[in-house]
């Protein structure tokens, strides 16, 4: 029997966990602060340049973050809340510019993080070596890394690669969501079977050079053959696991499995699509619908979109979460070990977030969540930021070695 005792106590339960609750999970995102002034959190993608040419035609004034900017992902006190340490600026040019035109793109791109640099030296300092991303985060500066997103943005070209790489370009994506005349990408169809002997030559220079060769986009063929090619650690500067999300642009476990002798890390991206078996069933379910719609009234797009607005208000999306981008850490974790893991949000390159990852400041949300399933500190500042310093290391003392026994190549792009 219950007494009034009895109901009285179940009636506050809820009032006494709450808050009990809400308290822990306050004090983990103070921990979590607490651990990013430790190490630079080094982001592997943040497309802010290419959002400031789309939105603001490169003109730093009209997009300028040391004001909220509630229309994009990034602002200077944003990256501050989240305690962004380090930032990889993606220099994304889209796929399907070619030639000098791709070129010439990805030059005005390198062009905005320099002016940034400029605008913002308060905040913002180009950091070309682990070093430098080490002496800047101590000056409480946020150091500004360059990243190419496209193997198309060289022309075929390695004279180019080099005057990037001396611009300050440190990775390169090996191809973007086509393939390139040397490589094929995970969202194309297979030309190559992986790399070329150009494209291992490629990745050869880029060893040479010191610069990060990043497999985020290519294929799984791609990926083996890059690893297999590469002299130092190679990265993936926005990709999670396959195995949580069997998606092309996430990493395969065979692949995971590699990295522990490559040395080499995933840094697992934010990406809706990419994070949620959710939210990538409800996608391929729209489009189905929508194909089939297509079908059915051939030459009435407007019966189309009507149908397909009714079909998405009655099929409504699900969020991926901050506890699925967790989950890929944690398989990652499991396969190829902490040393292997990294972050690279994509932001401003992605157009809906996961709940509780929105944008730049919602980090340490992450770092807490790792903390509750029992992440130990030393490991969560690997997953911050030590991991992508080793990896920045590791390809530095290999292009001493390979500059200390030959030039720069001289292999030039004739088809193959």
């Amino acid at each position: 029997m219950l007494t009034r005792f009895t109901i009285a106590t179940l009636l506050l339960l809820p009032a006494t966990i709450v808050p009990s609750r809400q308290a822990s999970d306050a004090a983990l995102l103070d921990k979590a602060r607490a651990l990013h002034k430790h190490v630079p959190l080094i982001d592997g993608h943040n497309d802010y340049p290419w959002a400031l040419r789309e939105n603001a035609a490169r003109d730093l004034d009209k997009l300028d973050i040391t004001k909220p900017q509630p229309t994009i992902m990034t602002d200077i006190a944003r990256l501050r809340a989240g305690g962004v340490g380090g930032q990889f600026w993606s220099v994304y040019v889209p796929a399907d510019l070619a030639g000098q035109t791709a070129v010439t793109a990805t030059l005005e791109q390198i062009d905005i993080v320099h002016r940034m640099m400029r605008k913002y030296p308060e905040t913002f300092e180009l950091a070309l070596t682990a070093d430098d991303v080490e002496r800047i985060f101590k000056k409480g500066k946020i150091a500004s890394l360059i990243g190419m997103e496209g193997g198309h943005a060289i022309d075929n070209s390695l004279g180019a690669l080099r005057m990037f790489h001396r611009l300050g370009a440190r990775y390169m994506t090996i191809t973007h969501s086509k393939n390139v005349p040397w490589a094929d990408s995970a969202t194309d169809q297979p030309a190559l079977g992986g790399l070329s002997p150009f494209g291992e030559q490629v990745v050869r220079e880029m060893n040479w050079l010191g610069m990060l060769v990043d497999l985020s986009h290519v294929s799984p063929d791609t990926m083996e053959d890059a690893i297999r090619v590469s002299a130092a650690p190679v990265v993936f500067s926005h990709s999670s696991s396959r195995a949580v999300n069997d998606v092309p642009r996430n990493v395969p476990d065979n692949i995971l499995q590699m990295l522990p002798k490559n040395g080499g890390i995933v840094m697992v991206t934010f990406v809706p699509g990419f994070l949620s078996p959710k939210v990538t069933a409800h996608s391929a379910a729209q489009t189905a619908e929508q194909n089939r719609l297509k079908q059915q009234y051939p030459t009435d797009e407007n019966s189309v979109k009507a149908a397909v607005e009714t079909w998405v208000k009655t099929n409504p999306a699900p969020r991926a979460t901050v506890s699925d981008a967790a989950d890929h850490i944690d398989h990652i974790r499991k396969v190829a070990g902490i040393d292997h893991i990294g972050l690279g949000g994509d932001f401003d390159g992605i157009t809906t977030v996961p709940e509780g990852l929105e944008d730049v400041s919602k980090y340490p949300a992450l770092t807490a969540e790792l903390l509750r399933r029992g992440y130990k500190d030393d490991e969560i500042k690997k997953v911050l930021g030590l991991n992508v310093l080793r990896v920045m290391r590791g390809a530095e003392q290999v292009s001493k070695k390979l500059q200390a026994e030959r030039g720069p190549s001289a292999m030039l792009f004739e088809g193959k």
